[in-house]
């Protein structure tokens, strides 16, 4: 059997940290910017982590 290659499109939008949690930027930050508040757009910017329910899942894509 040949070797699995992780999903490109996955392995660019997340990434593991060290305690193995997916780690992940937050959406809706690229545009009409001026329709959101400060305080939204502030709490965009912080790291966000996968769901312990979902993170199996992407640490299947990711791997290498």
């Amino acid at each position: 059997m040949g070797k699995l290659k992780s999903h490109s499109a996955s392995s660019k939008r997340f990434s593991l940290t060290k305690s193995g949690k997916v780690k992940l930027n937050h959406t809706n930050r690229r545009h009409k910017l001026g329709l959101k508040t400060a305080k939204r757009k502030r709490q965009l910017r912080k790291t966000g982590y996968l769901s312990e329910s979902m993170a199996p899942t992407y640490r299947q894509l990711i791997s290498k």
